[in-house]
């Protein structure tokens, strides 16, 4: 707070957070407008999370321990959630090829978000 000037007032209760009270959004992977949980091990590697405080990721990216919480922050008081939505044939296999997976792969990670039959 006091290097980024983010949240200097806030003093919220365990209610006020779930409520979403806070300035800006705290976006998280694998919910609805990060679907992806596979972009967990990008903050993890950027941030090297397991050696500085020894927070691993399951194969299925899970956190361990279990308590544990990670996300995005973005101050702006005017950020808005959203939604991903379904996503087409075309933009998974745009978006296997930008993380360097095959079809399947992208499909196995974003299943939750396929507008189409496999």
């Amino acid at each position: 707070r006091e290097w980024w000037t983010y949240g200097m007032h806030e003093n919220l209760d365990n209610k006020a957070l779930i409520r979403e009270e806070y300035q800006g959004i705290r976006p998280a992977s694998g919910y609805p407008s990060q679907p992806d949980h596979t972009e967990k091990d990008t903050i993890w590697n950027l941030l090297n999370v397991e050696e500085k405080i020894g927070l691993e990721l399951t194969e299925s990216r899970a956190m361990n321990p279990g308590c544990s919480v990670s996300g995005l922050y973005f101050a702006n008081p005017e950020a808005q959630y959203f939604n991903v939505g379904r996503l087409g044939r075309d933009q998974v296999e745009d978006y296997a090829l930008r993380k360097g997976w095959n079809k399947k792969k992208a499909m196995k990670w974003l299943r939750p978000n396929l507008g189409f039959d496999e």
